[in-house]
């Protein structure tokens, strides 16, 4: 079955935002029943204009569309297929400020339909929120006008690591220093300008990328006193020969053995992100990373992971981002009892604290500023491992 096309943006061909040009997305539906291995992959936008004609494109568009929610019960109910005529203005404001445009009348009635389903959640999250009964707000944000699926099946790219690989090697394995010194309260590696700004990853399975790009600019800070932020453009284009797969996912460990075992890796000025992979372009002069090694974190063990944060900096871990309640977070502390521990998204634990008796995680994510917290989220630390935060922590060595 052909994917599900991506709503385009008016002026930059955004589909998730203002701050990242993007490309159309197409989604294999047959594979959403085990969303984990990304089955995405973006058009090329050097593609001539006119190659299939802009009525067939059209007419493509709205079969594909029709045929998603078909394929997907229980998405749009009955009641909720009538508009609701009140929320015009507000749904038109929500386009405007994220430079939405549709193929057709059809194709943006029934991204409304789903985009005020996702407001009637909110709305109700955010009221229990006021009545005590979570520690966090959501709210509407680039990813409204999607269903579930097509988020997690487009974002979400991290693969399911090796675990006897991972551990046949003993020094891999970080060992926390010894002594016994408490660790800090809490740690903050923005403060130390170890973090680079907040990027979009976009409609490309790339998260991996970035989170391990995170992790090599802070150990680079450190090595070097200098804060470069890295591309992750390299490690979808280069790393395929170890093992990762582009915008259709990959692994932690293996892009720090691309970096390993190619000395380097370039500056993201040198080689700056497209929101698709393509053909390899690693230049030496453009190098601004390097690794010998990197370790691992004992698994499941966040006070390990805790360990590794406060005395090494940022690291990179997976953690399970398949729920609405995480694609629409807004603020606060995300404790969400339902976030299973099944790891599909890379992120970069950047420190932790505690707020109102509730310890945390400080994350920074890859969807644009938008997001969260201006890109970063509070996720509950110290409640059995929620999310699988700690399952495969891992950083550079230098």
């Amino acid at each position: 079955m052909t994917g599900l096309l991506v709503p385009r943006s008016r002026e930059t061909n955004h589909a998730f935002g203002p701050d990242e040009s993007l490309t159309k997305l197409s989604v294999d539906y047959r594979k959403l029943g085990n969303v984990t291995p990304i089955r995405n992959q973006v058009s090329n936008p050097r593609a001539p204009a006119g190659f299939l004609g802009r009525d067939t494109v059209r007419g493509i568009r709205m079969h594909v569309l029709q045929s998603f929610f078909l394929l997907v019960p229980g998405i749009i109910n009955h009641a909720s297929s009538q508009l609701n005529l009140t929320l015009i203005g507000q749904w038109k404001e929500w386009m405007n400020h994220h430079h939405k445009e549709y193929g057709s009348q059809g194709e943006e009635s029934q991204r409304r339909q789903v985009w005020e389903k996702n407001l009637r959640m909110v709305e109700q999250h955010n009221l229990e929120a006021s009545l005590g009964l979570h520690s966090f707000t959501m709210g509407l944000n680039h990813l409204s006008d999607m269903v579930t699926e097509e988020v997690n099946a487009a974002l979400n790219g991290l693969r399911d690591e090796d675990e006897e690989e991972l551990h046949r090697h003993g020094n891999l394995t970080f060992a926390p220093p010894g002594g016994g010194l408490p660790l800090p309260l809490s740690v903050d590696w923005r403060s130390k300008g170890m973090v680079s700004p907040i990027r979009n990853q976009g409609a490309c399975g790339s998260c991996w990328a970035f989170s391990v790009t995170g992790a090599m600019e802070g150990q680079m800070k450190n090595w070097t006193g200098k804060l470069i932020p890295l591309s992750p453009q390299n490690l979808l284009d280069c790393s395929t020969s170890y093992g990762n797969h582009g915008c259709k996912g990959g692994y932690l460990s293996k892009a720090f053995k691309y970096i390993i075992g190619n000395k380097g890796i370039d500056s993201d000025s040198s080689y700056p992100y497209e929101h698709r992979e393509g053909k390899c372009r690693y230049s030496v002069r453009g190098r601004a990373g390097y690794c010998s090694g990197y370790r691992i974190v004992r698994k499941g063990n966040e006070k390990a992971l805790q360990s590794a944060v406060a005395n090494v900096g940022p690291v990179s871990v997976g953690i399970n981002a398949l729920l609405p309640s995480f694609h629409y977070y807004r603020g606060g502390l995300y404790d969400d009892p339902t976030c299973g521990s099944k790891i599909n998204h890379a992120v970069l634990v950047v420190g932790y604290g505690t707020d109102r008796g509730r310890d945390f995680w400080l994350v920074k994510n890859s969807w644009g500023t938008g997001w969260g917290e201006s890109g970063f989220i509070r996720m509950a630390r110290n409640k059995k491992n929620q999310c699988g935060i700690a399952n495969f922590p891992m950083y550079p060595t230098m």
